[in-house]
């Protein structure tokens, strides 16, 4: 069967920000030699570019569009009122309609994602753990009660957006959000295979076919770790580092923290190169419209010899990260090493291109 699938592409982390900042050195010539790997060696023609400072996502973006790409531009500010959240989503807008006028339709804004976890308002509690950790989270979830709310913001974002910026517009919702898409160009999911619903995972998506609109699957992946496709969701992947609340980052006392994982792991890189073939594969023969792997690289996520501290095991990137300044040898400039995932998704893009 050909490929339906306009848009091949990856998330890309610019600096994440939750505690600690997930991509603490920020430097524009690993940036662009990476952006440029990701369009001529992953095959990718679009590229999800997310971070809190939108200095850097204007900066990498810039990049990006200059190589080619398209670009998703992703602000991401997390655990903030809705009044803060919607002020940096505008200025957010702002700086992508700059892009945009340079770089007409090369350039998608999400309006968010997964705002009825990652924003306060919506669901009680002021952080993310506190929120899914409230007692009232999964009857609420179960009967909808955070839709409302949802929609009443996304609504207000979307009309401030549309008055600054004139591209097209997205959100990046979780399958359980019940999204009133008729505010939006095309409709993104991050939609995360799972064994719950796996024997239902195309078919929760054909609410959001039916809206007629374009489909694009903004987040999907998968850890690195023998068991890994039965863990029962991406928010896994977050419980099995002890980064001692950040203290590994700070200047002196990091030196004598060193994070590790919580519990015995076994690496398992084919696993999940199989994985993201398969749910590429998946994805395109349902007739998404684009899909965007999770992720490309995770610097706080560094691989390590002793399975204790492969960090990587715990991340659903391309490339693992290597630690102490060392390099890669596939490509000896950069500190990272492709994994099989790199590859498999290499493989999947360039035939489907």
């Amino acid at each position: 069967m050909p490929s339906v699938m306009n848009r091949r592409g990856v998330c890309y982390d610019v600096g994440h920000v939750m505690t600690i900042n997930w991509r603490p050195v920020f430097d524009m010539a690993v940036i662009h030699r990476e952006l440029e790997i990701i369009g001529r060696d992953l095959h990718c023609n679009a590229v999800r570019i997310g971070g809190r400072d939108l200095r850097r996502v204007v900066r990498a973006s810039e990049d990006a569009l200059a190589q080619g790409l398209e670009v998703w531009f992703s602000p991401v500010l997390w655990d903030k009122s809705p009044d803060r959240t919607l002020e940096y989503i505008v200025e957010a807008a702002k700086a992508a309609e700059k892009l945009r006028l340079r770089w007409p339709d090369r350039v998608v804004f999400v309006v968010g994602q997964e705002l009825t976890l990652f924003m306060q308002g919506i669901v009680p509690g002021k952080s993310l753990v506190a929120r899914v950790h409230n007692p009232s989270f999964g009857e609420g979830i179960k009967t909808g009660a955070h839709n409302a709310p949802l929609n009443a913001f996304l609504g207000r974002a979307v009309e401030a957006v549309r008055r600054v910026y004139h591209g097209p517009l997205t959100y990046a919702a979780l399958i359980w959000e019940a999204v009133d898409w008729s505010r939006f160009d095309i409709i993104g999911v991050d939609h995360y295979r799972d064994p719950r619903i796996n024997d239902r995972y195309v078919d929760m998506l054909a609410p959001l076919f039916a809206v007629g609109k374009p489909v694009v699957a903004t987040e999907f992946g998968l850890g690195t770790y023998v068991g890994a496709d039965a863990a029962g969701g991406v928010m896994n992947l977050g419980t099995m580092v002890d980064f001692t609340l950040g203290l590994h980052s700070l200047p002196l006392v990091g030196r004598l923290v060193r994070p590790r994982l919580n519990g015995v792991y076994v690496r398992d890189e084919e696993l999940q190169a199989r994985e993201l073939a398969e749910t590429l594969a998946i994805l395109d023969a349902a007739g998404v419209d684009g899909a965007f792997v999770s992720t490309f690289l995770s610097a706080i996520h560094p691989y390590d010899d002793d399975p204790r501290y492969d960090l990587d095991m715990a991340a659903s990137t391309l490339v693992k990260t290597l630690a102490r300044g060392r390099h890669g040898t596939t490509y000896p400039d950069m500190p990272w090493e492709p994994k099989a995932s790199f590859r498999a998704v290499s493989e999947y893009y360039s035939r489907h291109g």
